[in-house]
């Protein structure tokens, strides 16, 4: 085992906990605009309309927009306050750094590949303090394809010089990360997130700590199996 590589959002960044609170932090800033509005309400129907991140903001502000009345304020200016400042709400997961120092101190290089805008998703990985760790970082905007796109996981596996049976790769969707990684022919670990009960995966984790307890485990197996070999 030689490269372990990651998604961002839902992975590493906790997103629903960060949106939760940009939206909240919004609302409080535009009040001015947004003060005919329950604060409850605003943020419940931006986080239902931005569907986990999958429905960019665009159409989610114009949307709300419409549905609100909100004739003093402009979607395009909103959309700029969701770029400018959703990357001071960044809140990670659980032992993001320690995970990610131990997985460096095994000698094991580390990727990410991330669907989203590449500005936007760089600002939200310095945000989380984490970019240092990474040998390749991959955002779909720039790759020109994004997840599940097999393409995207060689793209990194080759930048990385290794080959996929020597890679793992962590996630929390089940078709984008687990499944399109193992058509790569890598190894993937599902992230368990509330939206899935179950993913067909190779491993499953619920916190991040247990990530390099698998890798270890695995290289181990790895080491075990090469051994039996030489000394047949």
């Amino acid at each position: 085992m030689k490269a372990v590589l990651f998604d961002l959002d839902g992975t590493l960044l906790n997103r629903d906990a960060s949106v939760h609170a940009f939206i909240e932090n919004q609302y409080d800033r535009l009040n001015k605009g947004l003060k005919h509005i329950p604060k409850e309400m605003y943020c419940s129907r931006f986080i239902e309309l931005d569907k986990r991140g999958y429905v960019w903001k665009d159409r989610v502000y114009q949307q709300l927009l419409a549905e609100f009345d909100l004739s003093d304020l402009k979607w395009e200016d909103m959309l700029g306050d969701y770029i400018s400042e959703f990357k001071h709400h960044c809140v990670p997961f659980n032992g993001l750094k320690e995970m990610l120092k131990e997985l460096k101190s095994m000698k094991l290089l580390v990727g990410m590949i991330t669907n989203g805008y590449g500005q936007f998703q760089m600002d939200n990985i310095e945000a989380l303090g984490i970019k240092e760790f990474f040998d390749v970082i991959l955002v779909s905007e720039w790759e020109g394809m994004k997840k599940p796109d097999q393409e995207i996981f060689y793209r990194a596996l080759q930048r990385m010089n290794v080959d996929h049976s020597d890679s793992v790769f962590v996630g929390d969707h089940p078709d984008n990360d687990v499944y399109a990684a193992q058509q790569a022919g890598m190894c993937a670990i599902w992230k368990k997130d509330r939206e899935w009960d179950q993913v067909d995966a190779d491993f499953t984790v619920e916190d991040l700590s247990e990530i390099p307890k698998i890798i270890d485990s695995l290289m181990k197996e790895a080491a075990t199996s090469k051994s039996i070999l030489h000394t047949k």
